[in-house]
C-alpha cells in the first residue's frame, strides 16, 4: 500500500516499518450509528455451496516472481513515463522462455504494480477497475503484455486494491452526493466523528468530514474505504476479479488485506474475523473461476498473524483464504542478520515459520518492497551484502519476490519521498538511463554508473550474476525450490541448512561477516558433495567424512552442494 506525500506519517526507518493496510466498516465504539450497520447484514455471506474446493496452482511452488512499477520500468514512447509496450520489449530480459540460455534473469511471474486508472503516481487510489492507466497504455496492450509473457512462460498477477477507492471514484462521487444515493451505503458512513485514529500509532483520524457526514478512510481522505459489509461491494469485487482473470491474469497481491471490515478503534481496525470471512468468500470464487490463479496477501504484521491469512489447510489444501502471504518478519531478519553478519534472526524466523504456518502454504519471501527503503541503501551499497541477501533469500523455501532493480543494486533516490524507493530502472549509465528518450518522470538514483544492467551483464562478479546464477540454480534443484529445510545454524557468521525433496539434498552455507571463516563440522550424512553452485573461493568439495564436513569460506560467500 502507498501513502499519499500528504498523508504520509512518520519516515520509515531503514530498516522498514510495517505500512499498515487499510480497514473497514463503523460504530463499533457505541457512537453513532452507521449507514452500514443499518442497512447491510453484519457478516459477509458464506461461500457459496458448490464453488471449487481446491486450488491447482502447483506453479507458484518454489517460483521467482518479479516486482514491477510499471512507471519506471521501461518508457516506449518518450513522455517519461514507463508504460506496458516498454514492459513488452524487456520481457525478455526477465525470462527469453528458453531454458538454455543464461542472459536473462530467468523469473516466473510479474507482479505489476497498480495499473488500473488513477489521479495519482503511484495508483493505490483507483478511479475505474476495468481500464488500464492511459499513461501506461490502452486495454489492447495490457492483453499483448500477457500474451507475451505467457508465451515465454511468465505468470503475471495483478496489485488489486479493493480495500479503498479513490475519492474521485464515480461510487465515492455518488455516494458522498446525499444520504439518498443508491451509493451511498457502499462506502462507510456515520453522522459524527467517533475520534479513531490510525491503528499503527500517531494522531491521524481515519473518519472524514464530507457534506456535513464522515466517511471512513483508514489511510487518509482521499482513499476513503469500501463497505464489505455490503453484499453489492462484495459482488462487485468478485466481478472485477473474474473480469481481469477471464483477461489471462494469474492472480492478484492483495492490498491492504488485513483491513477490509473494520470492527472498532485502535487495533480493532486490523484483522477482524469479518475481514477473514471476506477472504474466505473471495478466495472461493476466485477458485470458482480459475483454481490455477494465486492470491498473495499483504498482511503486514508478526509471523503468528499472518498465519492466519492462510485459513484452514484441512478445508482446502494451501489454504481457504489466502494461499500466499508477504513475510514480513524474515524479510526485516535477513536484512538485519546481512547487515549485523549473524545469521540469529533468520534462524529463529525460519522456525517460527515452521512452527506457525499451516502445512502445505506456500511463504512468499522478500528483501524489500516498494514501500521500503532499498536494499542497497540499507545495506550501505555493500557488493557483498548485496550478494550475502540474495543468496539467502534464493535458497530459503517458499516463493521469492525481487523487487525490479534490486538484482542490479538500485538504492534509494535523492529525496524522503516514497518516490525515491520507485526510481527508474537503469539500464545503462546515459543520461536517460534507456528507461526514456525524454525527460525521465523522476531523477534516478546515485551511483546509476555503476549499478545499471549494462555495466553489469557480462561481469561474472557482479549482482546480476549472482542473481541469474542463484535463480537458475532453483530451476535446477527440486531441493531448492520445494524442498523442507533443516537448521544447521542457529547464530553466528555461519547460516547453514539442509534443502531435501524428490529424492534430492542440497547443503547451503552462508558466511555473513565480513571476515573469512571456517564453517562446521556439519553432521550430514552423505558419501560424497557435488558443487551445485559456489562463490568464488569457495572449495568445490567440503572437506572431511560423512558427518563432519567443514569449508573455507571467504568473506560474504556462499557455498550450494547436493549431497549423495
Amino acid at each position: 500500500m502507498k501513502l499519499p506525500r500528504l498523508a504520509i506519517f512518520v519516515a520509515l526507518v531503514v530498516v522498514a516499518l510495517p505500512l499498515p493496510g487499510c480497514s473497514k466498516r463503523p460504530g463499533a465504539d457505541g457512537g453513532a450509528e452507521t449507514v452500514a450497520s443499518r442497512t447491510t447484514s453484519s457478516n459477509p455471506a458464506t461461500p457459496s455451496a458448490g464453488r471449487a474446493a481446491v486450488w491447482n496452482h502447483e506453479w507458484i511452488r518454489g517460483a521467482v516472481f518479479y516486482e514491477v512499477f510499471v512507471r519506471s520500468f521501461e518508457d516506449s514512447n518518450g513522455d517519461g513515463i514507463g508504460d506496458l509496450p516498454g514492459l513488452i520489449s524487456k520481457l525478455d530480459y526477465l525470462n527469453d522462455g528458453d531454458p538454455a540460455t543464461a542472459s536473462d534473469l530467468g523469473v516466473d511471474a510479474l507482479w505489476l504494480m497498480p495499473v488500473f486508472a488513477s489521479p495519482s503516481y503511484h495508483g493505490y487510489d483507483v478511479t475505474d477497475y476495468e481500464t488500464i492507466n492511459p499513461e501506461y497504455g490502452t486495454n489492447q496492450d495490457f492483453a499483448r503484455l500477457v500474451e507475451e509473457a505467457h508465451r515465454r512462460g511468465i505468470k503475471v498477477i495483478l496489485d488489486l486494491v479493493i480495500n479503498h477507492t479513490s475519492a474521485q471514484h464515480p461510487w465515492f462521487v455518488a455516494s458522498a452526493s446525499s444520504p439518498r444515493s443508491p451509493k451511498r451505503d457502499w462506502y462507510v458512513w456515520r453522522a459524527d466523528d467517533p475520534g479513531w485514529t490510525q491503528p499503527w500509532g500517531g494522531s491521524n483520524r481515519t473518519w472524514h468530514e464530507r457534506n456535513g457526514a464522515f466517511y471512513y478512510g483508514i489511510f487518509w481522505g482521499g482513499m476513503p474505504d469500501l463497505n464489505f459489509r455490503n453484499p453489492e461491494v462484495r459482488a462487485e469485487a468478485e466481478r472485477i476479479a473474474k473480469l481481469w482473470l477471464d483477461r489471462g491474469v494469474d492472480g492478484f497481491r492483495l492490498d491492504a488485506a488485513r483491513h477490509m471490515v473494520e470492527g472498532g478503534p485502535g487495533a480493532a481496525q486490523n484483522d477482524t474475523p469479518e475481514t477473514h470471512a471476506f477472504w474466505k468468500e473471495f478466495s472461493a470464487y476466485v477458485r470458482s473461476v480459475k483454481p490455477e490463479a494465486v492470491l498473495v496477501g499483504e498482511n503486514w504484521s508478526e509471523t503468528a498473524v499472518i498465519a492466519t491469512y492462510f485459513g484452514s489447510t484441512a478445508a482446502v489444501p494451501g489454504g481457504d483464504e489466502l494461499p500466499m502471504n508477504f513475510d514480513f518478519p524474515l524479510a526485516d531478519a535477513i536484512v538485519q542478520d546481512v547487515n549485523a553478519g549473524d545469521g540469529a534472526r533468520i534462524a529463529a524466523k525460519i522456525a517460527e515459520v515452521e512452527a506457525d504456518y499451516p502445512p502445505g502454504v506456500e511463504d512468499a519471501t522478500f528483501l524489500t518492497n516498494h514501500d521500503m527503503v532499498r536494499l542497497a541503501t540499507q545495506l550501505g551499497n555493500d557488493p557483498g551484502k548485496l550478494r550475502s541477501a540474495a543468496a539467502v533469500l534464493l535458497t530459503l523455501p517458499g516463493s521469492p519476490f525481487v523487487y525490479y532493480g534490486e538484482e542490479v543494486g538500485l538504492g534509494n533516490g535523492p529525496t524522503r519521498d516514497d518516490e525515491s524507493k520507485r526510481t527508474p530502472m537503469p539500464w545503462n549509465a546515459s543520461s536517460g538511463g534507456g528507461f526514456t528518450t525524454g525527460k525521465p518522470w523522476f531523477s534516478f538514483a546515485p551511483g546509476q554508473e555503476a549499478a545499471n544492467v549494462a555495466a553489469e551483464t557480462g561481469d561474472r562478479g557482479s549482482l546480476l550474476s549472482s542473481y541469474r546464477s542463484l535463480v537458475r540454480a532453483r530451476r535446477d534443484s527440486a531441493a531448492l525450490r520445494l524442498g523442507a529445510i533443516e537448521l544447521l545454524s542457529r547464530g553466528g557468521p555461519v547460516l547453514a541448512y539442509v534443502r531435501a525433496a524428490a529424492g534430492e539434498r542440497v547443503l547451503v552455507v552462508h558466511n555473513l561477516g565480513a571476515g573469512a571463516v571456517r564453517a562446521g563440522p556439519f553432521a550430514v550424512a552423505a558419501s560424497a558433495t557435488e558443487p551445485l553452485l559456489i562463490d568464488s573461493g569457495v572449495p568445490e568439495h567440503p572437506a572431511g567424512a560423512s558427518g563432519a564436513f567443514t569449508m573455507e569460506l571467504p568473506p560474504h560467500a556462499s557455498g550450494i552442494w547436493r549431497l549423495r
